[in-house]
């Protein structure tokens, strides 16, 4: 442990259109996607910490929810981010410090942009045995949309994040 808070986003991609003949992972934000894509960017630049990194799936509407947001960081494309599970996600992070060593040393602030049902999954799985149970754990319980963003806290290293490893902080849905 260390006595260093470190914050995790863990942002669901922003609302996508479903334009026929196109593969799911190729799949567009639609204009309400656009839009809320920017507000939820708002959200987190006058709420949060500066984000320092960002991990994202190589998903067009995840990546595109990423620079709708306006957030200026070193970001990292994963292909194991699309239809990953919540463990996947925990590898990815704990990689974190070595993947972004160059740019940002041990970021302090790591947003990672996701898609459902793993983003629910995962913030409700690093959720500490007080935070998991709480009204805001309850709200994600309920739905995690598009455009929502959980927020962790952890004093572990990113190497050493782990299941239970973090308090569930807030939820923000953009709308």
């Amino acid at each position: 442990m260390s006595d260093r808070y470190r914050t995790l986003l863990l942002l669901r991609h922003a609302k996508s259109d479903y334009p026929s003949g196109v593969a799911d992972h190729d799949r567009p934000l639609a204009d309400r996607g656009i839009r809320e894509a920017a507000l939820v960017g708002d959200w987190i630049r006058t709420s949060v910490s500066p984000v320092d990194a960002v991990l994202c799936s190589t998903a067009t509407r995840t990546r595109q929810t990423l620079e709708r947001t306006g957030i200026d960081a070193p970001v990292h494309y994963v292909d194991r981010i699309y239809e990953a599970t919540p463990g996947i996600i925990i590898d990815e992070i704990n990689g974190v410090a070595a993947r972004f060593g160059d740019a940002t040393g041990d970021p302090s602030t790591l947003l990672v942009v996701g898609h459902e049902p793993v983003m629910s999954g995962l913030a409700l799985g690093l959720a500490d045995e007080a935070t998991s149970r709480g009204a805001t754990a309850e709200a994600i319980l309920e739905k995690f949309p598009t455009s929502a963003v959980a927020v962790l806290r952890t004093n572990r290293p990113w190497a050493e994040l782990e299941l239970r490893g973090a308090e569930l902080v807030d939820f923000y849905i953009a709308r």
